[in-house]
């Protein structure tokens, strides 16, 4: 702390004259200053009594406070909450006769806005010496914490609402007060503030400096000590201050946050708190004269940490730097760690706190909690010095401890130093796992409880380590120690499920096994190489846990399915391999023929046999646009089911292969209904088809072992079911040579009467035949004589010249027969006419490129043909001459004909087609814009003016 005199640094000092207009000597009794400087309460004693003024910073005079004559204000408690510049708020006055009043004043108005009566001391009636206060938020309003002090007692006061009804609750109760021995003239009343809140307080008493902790919003559960808001109160004995045996009395106190500043005569002394040693004095310079009159006193300035000390002349102000540097040391000497903790500085400070934990705790051989301290030291001891600590007293749980505590201190990308500690406490938790299992071989109930704690502890603590141990080093050690659990453990938690599901294996426990493989970060191949394992352990549970996994593939299950097929069963056990595979085939449509294949032969080792035929039934592929209906082979299916002698389903599988006469011959050994309803199956073959009603035929004839007369009438009966397919002259080869003609007579009556009835069918249809070729030939006939009447006036649908009047340019020599002077033409039922080569023109003006590049080349055609000499013919045909004997000029022009003249254009799809073409075509655009109107030029035009009639 430094010592200095002046007024350096203060800045607009005014000169308040109190005394104006009052008779007599006046002397300040004492002046009070809020913590922001803004608002100044003094009192002044003389022969008229005493006055209390008001002053603001912005005042060039002060307010006397009449409703206060008379009264001498010892102390006042300011608002640090609620104070603001413009107004005091709520402020406490303590007088000379015991009282408190409640004042507030407001800037603007220029006077105080009440005084109020709040308290008075009855029972011992003393002058107040010292006020502070603090307010508090809660639920239901502000709480006031009022503390005031007397030459001899200490009181306090809190409550809710205001303060005069806080004030006024204490008629009817109690105050609470401290009260100690000896008188002090100037008993004074302290608060330390951090941030605006008091931390702890001191009191000036005559028995010595009594000082506490603050805690304000405390919940108090009693009415009656609900004042008592003082913590680890304490006593500091002025003995401890003089120099000799007598007690010294500081006549002023001030306080800092560890330290009390304390006037004893012309120096102060600073006292630590916390220690309640004196770490220093201060000496003042004073002149002679003032020297002679001492120091009156100190104060303080909260807010900027300052402390001022002042005599009749002079103000000293002292300076406090950094006043917590060593209290790390004062709490520590007490032995209060935490609080040493919390004021260190460094790393360097908290190792020496730890330190002395550490080596008092291991001094009184409590090794785990000097291990706890130990693990927090990083500077002053090394690692390895610490380690040997505990070794020598062969403390192996402390030694665990340190390491466990050390590792959590420990940075994360210290990783080698990590593992390396890590690894050494695995091996130390084996070590006391055997420890304990040999020191309890009697099998005890509390050694039973600490074997399973180890356990316990050592596995979370492989858990919070296995990112950071090494895998293989793990697995070594607890190998070594034959901790086969911890062995699974571990593994499961590096996630090296193949060591966890074989253990499970070989004890056994297959559903521990399969809740392992079901884990979503387990690879699937591992499903498939414990598989056969798996099942043969516990077939129903591996099962369903197939079932209930996706994505694996029953193919690669094959092997330890038939491994677990080839092992025998009883006869009512649910197969589970059957089940399964119906769940892949059914249920996941799977289509490998492996597993079609299995199941197939799983079946067809059954005694019953409905299964294998409705599995041979059942249509995979049904549905499918590609692709088979089954997925087995067949003819391995067929190998399979005539070892077994399963011959229904030899039956069908020879029908699915269109082998449908090993199917019939197979079916008549074991059913002739079978075998009827094989032969039924084929539909598209009618010769087969008889083929096999005929071995079926042969069968039951062969086979009936009645009377002649009974088998006849049963292979009559025969016939009827073939649906006459078969006759009785099919089946007359089947029965004995001696056999009587009488016992088919019926039969035979029958068939003749069928033939009879087709044959006369038949002859029908021929005649119908036969008449309806002479009508088409006389049609044709008709045809060719066909003709139609042309106006001598009738003009051409193209050219608009007359038809029966044309020049030789109109001449055609390509096939057409002229008459006279006439070229070629066409008439069309609707009474269009048209010349040839116009209509030819026409039409290909009009039809498409390629339809007229067809029509232009049959006229080149018909033209090269038409110099060859032809046959002169009418174009009719004799009744004797065949359609198809055409030259090849008749046929070209009647190919020519098709083309152009099937449909007038007209009337036909020519014209309406030639509806949605533009009126003007693309190549026609030139000619269009030929006729585009254009404006002349703007500038060439004139206006010409109109005579006006």
């Amino acid at each position: 702390m430094l010592l200095s005199e002046g007024f350096e640094g203060i800045e607009g000092l005014n000169d308040i004259d109190l005394s104006a207009g009052r008779p007599g000597d006046q002397s300040i009794h004492r002046v009070f200053v809020d913590p922001g400087g803004s608002h100044c309460i003094a009192t002044i004693v003389g022969p008229g009594g005493a006055d209390t003024f008001y002053t603001h910073a912005k005042w060039t005079r002060p307010r006397l406070l009449s409703k206060l004559k008379g009264l001498i204000v010892n102390a006042v408690a300011w608002n640090r909450q609620l104070i603001t510049e413009a107004s005091t708020r709520e402020v406490i006055l303590g007088t000379d006769n015991g009282q408190l009043h409640e004042i507030a004043v407001d800037e603007k108005d220029k006077r105080e806005k009440y005084i109020k009566f709040l308290f008075e001391l009855k029972e011992l009636p003393e002058a107040f010496t010292g006020l502070q206060m603090e307010t508090a938020n809660v639920i239901n309003g502000t709480r006031y914490y009022v503390m005031a002090v007397t030459p001899t007692r200490l009181y306090s006061y809190t409550g809710i609402g205001s303060l005069e009804s806080v004030f006024a609750s204490y008629v009817d109760r109690t105050v609470h007060f401290t009260e100690l021995p000896g008188d002090i003239a100037n008993s004074e009343l302290h608060f330390f503030i951090n941030q605006r809140r008091a931390v702890y307080f001191a009191w000036l008493s005559g028995a010595g400096i009594y000082h506490g902790g603050l805690n304000f919003g405390a919940q108090h559960s009693s009415p009656d000590g609900d004042q008592n808001f003082v913590e680890n109160k304490a006593l500091l004995s002025y003995s401890r201050l003089g120099e000799g045996t007598e007690a010294v009395k500081p006549s002023s106190m001030a306080v800092s946050e560890f330290h009390f500043l304390l006037l004893i005569g012309n120096k102060v002394k600073v006292v630590n708190r916390i220690s309640e040693q004196i770490v220093e004095e201060l000496y003042f310079d004073q002149a002679s004269d003032a020297a002679s009159r001492g120091i009156i006193g100190l104060c303080s300035d909260a807010s900027a940490g300052l402390f001022y000390a002042y005599d009749q002349n002079s103000i000293f102000q002292v300076s406090v730097n950094d006043e917590g540097r060593d209290m790390w040391k004062v709490y520590l000497d007490l032995k209060e760690y935490a609080a040493a903790l919390a004021n260190c500085r460094d790393a360097l400070q908290k190792d020496q706190v730890y330190l002395v934990q550490a080596e008092a705790a291991f001094s009184t051989k409590d090794f785990l909690r000097a291990a706890s301290f130990y693990a927090k030291i990083n500077y002053v001891l090394s690692f390895e010095e610490i380690s040997l600590k505990f070794i020598s007293m062969g403390e192996q749980d402390a030694l665990r401890t340190f390491l466990l505590r050390k590792l959590d201190n420990l940075a994360k990308d210290d990783t080698c130093q990590i593992t390396m500690i890590s690894t050494w406490i695995t091996e130390l938790y084996l070590d006391k796992i055997n420890r304990v299992l040999l020191e309890d071989e009697g099998a005890s109930e509390k050694g039973a409880l600490e074997y399973q704690s180890i356990i316990k502890e050592f596995r979370a603590f492989l858990s919070d380590s296995k990112d950071v141990l090494d895998e293989a080093t793990t697995m070594k050690l607890l190998k070594s120690y034959g901790r086969v659990d911890e062995l699974v453990f571990f593994a499961n938690l590096k996630e090296q499920h193949e060591i966890v599901v074989h253990h499970y294996i070989q004890q056994g426990e297959a559903k521990k096994a399969l809740q392992v493989l079901q884990k979503p970060n387990v690879p699937i191949d591992l499903q498939y190489k414990f598989a056969p394992d798996l099942i043969m352990l516990d077939a129903y549970e591996t099962v369903e846990s197939w079932m209930t996994t996706k994505d694996l593939n029953p193919r690669k299950l094959i092997p330890a399915m038939m491994r677990y097929s080839s092992e025998p069963h009883a006869k009512n056990e649910t197969h589970e391999v059957i089940k399964y595979l119906e769940y892949s085939v059914h249920r996941l449509q799977n289509e490998d023929p492996g597993v079609h294949n299995l199941l197939l032969s799983l079946y067809a080792k059954q005694e019953d046999e409905s299964s294998l035929l409705r599995f041979l039934q059942c249509k995979f592929g049904k549905g499918r646009s590609s692709g088979p209906e089954f997925f087995y082979d067949p003819k391995y299916a067929l190998r399979l089911c005539l070892k077994e002698k399963r011959m229904r389903a030899c039956v069908h599988i020879y029908s699915m292969m269109s082998m449908h006469e090993e199917a019939v011959a197979l079916a008549l050994q074991v059913d002739p209904e079978l075998a009827m309803a094989e032969a039924d199956k084929v539909e598209d073959d009618e010769e087969l088809r008889k083929k096999l009603w005929l071995m079926v035929a042969k069968h039951v004839i062969e086979q009936e072992k009645g009377t002649k007369r009974e088998n006849i009438r049963k292979a009559i009966a025969f016939l009827k079911e073939t649906d006459g397919l078969l006759k009785i002259e099919d089946i007359l080869p089947f029965f004995p040579d001696f056999a009587l003609i009488d016992d088919f007579k019926e039969a035979i009556c029958s068939s003749l009467e069928d033939y009879n009835e087709q044959i006369e069918n038949l002859k029908q249809e021929m005649n119908d035949a036969t008449h309806g070729a002479d009508n088409i030939r006389n049609d044709i006939s008709a045809l060719a004589q066909r003709y139609a009447v042309i106006d001598r006036d009738e003009e051409c649908g193209v050219c608009r010249k007359k038809i029966l009047n044309v020049g030789r340019d109109y001449q055609m020599s390509w096939g057409y027969t002229s008459a006279g002077s006439m070229a070629p033409f066409y008439v069309f039922p609707c009474g269009h006419a048209f010349h040839a080569q116009c209509l030819i023109t026409h039409v290909t003006g009009c039809t498409s490129q390629m339809q007229a590049e067809y029509i232009l080349d049959l006229q080149k055609r018909l033209t090269l043909l038409s110099n060859e000499p032809r046959k002169d013919s009418s174009g009719g045909l004799s009744e004797e001459e065949p359609l198809t004997s055409m030259t090849p000029l008749e046929k070209i022009r009647s190919q020519l004909d098709d083309a152009i003249a099937s449909e007038c254009p007209f009337c036909g799809d020519l014209m309406i087609r030639e509806i949605s073409l533009p009126f003007i075509l693309p190549e026609e655009a030139d000619v269009a814009a030929s006729w585009e109107i254009k404006p002349h030029n703007a500038g060439m035009q004139k206006s010409l003016s109109l005579p006006a009639y």
